[in-house]
């Protein structure tokens, strides 16, 4: 059975792949467990909509302020190291809201407090998990453990919310001390990285150019500007998952168990869709791909925000996650195989602003529209904007658009160029 898996996912043969993937779906779980006991326990002392776009402002800003700068490190770095201190961090904080959540009836700004230093770690281990990836595995398996990566991760994504939704019954502090412990595992698994993640590597003297030379680079190749801006503004308006404890509660009726079945919904279409990429990998029509999928993704979003019916509404945000997942895995794709090396923390860096900007403010402007149209108006809305950012960006960016096949893994990355070539203007 090993040596079929191995043989139709070829990451797996590599073991630094492997250490890397199984920290990936312990994070990933315990991230989703996380947030769905966040969000129940801040609208459960509030009853407010807007707390809940808080809880993702409070992780936005610290992560934009650092993200570029965290960029910068992992082009200087060991980034297996850096990441696994993130994760050694992101311990020590659930840690945190456990303690707090012990303490009582919390106050919210102490949440808040502590989820904005999970906006650091995401700062840091954003950008340098996306680099790091293509160290561990050679170019032509790269496309094999992104797509490995993705369904994994979206399996944990399934049963997170679910598992914490059954362990909110128990208390949050449940949730919290086992997001604490799956962060520490990830972190013993990083931990363990072999050469492959620790090369040497020429650090430049850091100047503004060496720092922006990512945005530089992005700002100079039309096809990754396109895909990860599309990305920001698309998601920006459809952040409905961010108001799904209001739904579970106030719509639908269904109490914090089906709140999880209601944020697991996403990653059953994503984990999905991500198992098909895997096995049918796209190679054709690849810009019609990501622009169906972010049309889809606003379609299922008005849907959504429609419903009253819990299947309904389950089936919308399967859709939801599926679409998202195709869009999520072409821009992935280009980025990295268009990025040399060198810079490839720093371009991760402005894909993770991008990325960051389209969840956290995503939340932010859902809870702040909700608060002013109620609800479902926010909602619907919402993917009514996203469908027309779609369009406005099928114009703009034509070459995206028409964009047929991903770029050969040594087109843009092959040359590792020093990083103040790339900065250079000209």
């Amino acid at each position: 059975m090993i040596r079929s898996l191995v043989a139709r996912f070829p990451a797996l043969a590599y073991p630094d792949a492997r250490r890397y993937l199984a920290a990936r779906f312990l994070v990933a779980a315990g991230v989703q467990m996380q947030t769905v006991a966040v969000g129940w326990q801040v609208y459960a002392i509030t009853g407010n909509p807007f707390d809940l776009g808080l809880i993702g402002l409070s992780q936005f800003l610290p992560f934009i302020l650092l993200v570029l700068p965290a960029g910068h490190v992992a082009d200087r770095y060991d980034r297996g190291r850096i990441v696994t201190a993130c994760y050694l961090l992101g311990s020590l904080a659930a840690l945190a809201l456990l303690a707090i959540d012990l303490g009582g009836r919390p106050p919210v700004l102490a949440i808040f407090a502590v989820m904005s230093l999970f906006g650091v770690v995401r700062a840091f281990v954003q950008p340098t998990r996306q680099a790091l990836v293509p160290n561990l595995v050679p170019p032509e398996a790269f496309g094999t453990v992104v797509a490995f990566d993705s369904s994994l991760t979206e399996l944990a994504t399934i049963g997170g919310p679910a598992l914490a939704g059954l362990m909110i019954l128990l208390g949050t502090q449940v949730v919290y001390a086992t997001v604490a412990v799956l962060l520490l595992v990830a972190a013993i698994l990083l931990a363990g990285l072999r050469a492959g993640a620790r090369r040497e590597r020429a650090r430049a003297p850091v100047t503004v150019a060496t720092l922006l030379s990512g945005i530089t680079f992005v700002r100079r190749t039309p096809t990754v500007l396109g895909a990860i801006s599309l990305d920001l503004f698309a998601v920006l308006f459809g952040g409905a998952v961010a108001l799904l404890p209001a739904y579970a509660t106030d719509i639908l009726h269904v109490g914090p168990t089906g709140l999880g079945l209601l944020r697991a919904a996403p990653a059953v279409g994503a984990g999905l869709a991500a198992v098909v990429v895997a096995l049918r990998p796209i190679r054709t029509r690849v810009g019609g791909w990501m622009f169906g999928g972010v049309g889809a993704f606003g379609i299922g979003t008005v849907v959504f925000g429609l419903s009253t019916t819990f299947w309904v509404s389950l089936a919308a945000l399967a859709a939801m996650g599926a679409a998202d997942m195709i869009s999520m895995y072409i821009r992935h794709l280009l980025v990295q195989l268009q990025t040399p090396d060198a810079i490839r923390g720093r371009v991760s860096a402005v894909n993770a602003v991008f990325i960051g900007a389209s969840n956290e403010l995503g939340e932010f402007e859902s809870g702040v529209t909700a608060a002013w149209w109620t609800t479902v108006p926010a909602v619907v809305v919402g993917g009514v904007a996203t469908l027309l950012v779609t369009l406005t960006w099928s114009l703009i960016f034509p070459r995206l658009r028409r964009l047929d096949a991903f770029p050969a893994p040594d087109s843009g990355g092959g040359t590792v160029p020093a990083p103040e070539a790339t900065a250079a203007p000209g």
